[in-house]
């Protein structure tokens, strides 16, 4: 496995435009909300979230929204944080991580 990798494309939501998906991950979560997923991507600067429950959702968690000493999760890693923000111009949910000690079973 490569130490770094790209998220697959943005899997599709029969019936809703990727505009329609948007609206509906920034409605269910918004700034504060509690976050699980699967980390999917890696990169230098951070880690890309299948977000649990929104199918059409992808999180990042950069590496300066880490608890310090946690180290860049492994891809198929679960996870949880808070979402920090919403970047309308990739669709990215922005998700601070919780401590290291406090990843999903």
């Amino acid at each position: 496995m490569e130490e770094y990798t790209w998220p697959a494309r943005r899997p599709e939501v029969p019936g809703l435009s990727p505009d329609e998906v948007w609206a509906a991950t920034i409605a269910a979560l918004p700034v504060g909300a509690s976050v699980a997923g699967e980390v999917i991507g890696r990169q230098p600067f951070g880690v890309f979230i299948r977000i649990d429950g929104l199918p059409g959702a992808v999180g990042l968690a950069e590496i300066i929204a880490m608890p310090d000493g946690m180290g860049l999760p492994v891809l198929g890693a679960r996870i949880r944080g808070e979402v920090i923000d919403h970047v309308e111009h990739n669709h990215q949910v922005r998700v601070r991580l919780h401590e290291a000690g406090t990843a999903l079973g």
